[in-house]
């Protein structure tokens, strides 16, 4: 007897369609989920290294939001009851070849769908009796070790209130020993401090008396300067005198003149009676 037809099986169901994927690559992907519940697939798929992994996953995801919303169920108590992949359209193209020949390239793709449904009664029974199981288990664990946990807790309390004494101290400690070195460098600053403007000063009084021997000395020479200025005025002035005087004695005449005997006298006037 065949089991009834894809279009027929109960549950909740997701389809894809066109997918640019060969049904082929699909369907191993799809093995691996079959019969797992919802979140036992997810996992397989999160680590599958398949390309089409990513697509099964989101048809997983849509499948499982239909039947929260849809159909009112609890995604905990789902599980994948059918998925399949059928063959859709597939594209010819082709490839030259050599010799003038040329071959068919098929791009395949493909329908998915999965299929989820509320696991049966037994199979739910003993997932609820497992996670009862894990969870008492988790108590049990928890209550045993409550009591040690709380030793090892004051204990670390305890221990960790002498070392926060202890570094207490010791930062104090270190705070005297930071003041004094503070005060100490302080000392030593103003000391610095107080050599450097003493050096200052002393630096400006000699660069002061430098300046007035500079003055002093720049005013003696001016003064020497105008001294040897006025002797040479002086000097010119007398030869000024001198030079005058005796362009005047050189140029007065001779007021007498004196004749020799037998000479006639320089300004007699023609013989008489000379025609």
């Amino acid at each position: 007897m065949t089991g009834p037809k894809t279009n027929e099986r109960p549950g909740t169901r997701a389809r894809l369609r066109s997918v640019p994927v060969s049904a082929f690559k699909v369907r191993e992907v799809l093995d691996l989920i079959r019969g797992e519940e919802v979140g036992r697939a997810a996992e397989i798929l999160e680590f599958c290294e398949r390309g089409a992994a990513e697509v099964v996953g989101k048809v997983l995801a849509s499948a499982v939001a239909n039947a929260a919303h849809n159909d009112e169920l609890d995604p905990e108590e789902l599980y994948v009851s059918a998925c399949y992949a059928d063959e859709a359209k597939t594209m010819r193209r082709m490839r030259p070849r050599a010799r003038g020949r040329a071959t068919r390239i098929r791009k395949r793709s493909a329908h998915i769908t999965i299929i989820v449904s509320r696991l049966p009664e037994e199979r739910l029974a003993r997932l609820r009796a497992k996670r009862a199981a894990e969870q008492a288990a988790r108590r049990s664990r928890r209550g045993r070790g409550a009591a040690p946990s709380r030793a090892r807790r004051r204990r670390r309390t305890a221990e960790t209130a002498a070392e926060a004494a202890a570094l207490t101290t010791h930062d104090h400690e270190h705070d005297e020993d930071a003041a004094e070195f503070e005060a100490d460098e302080a000392e030593e600053f103003e000391g610095e401090e107080f050599a450097a403007e003493e050096a200052e000063a002393e630096e400006a009084e000699a660069a002061e008396a430098e300046a007035e021997e500079t003055d002093a000395a720049d005013e003696a020479e001016a003064e020497e300067g105008e001294t040897e200025a006025e002797e040479a005025e002086a000097e010119e002035a007398e030869g000024d005198v001198e030079a005058r005087a005796d362009d005047a004695a050189d140029a007065e005449p001779d007021d007498e003149v004196v004749e020799e005997p037998g000479e006639p006298a320089a300004d007699a006037g023609p013989e008489e009676g000379a025609e």
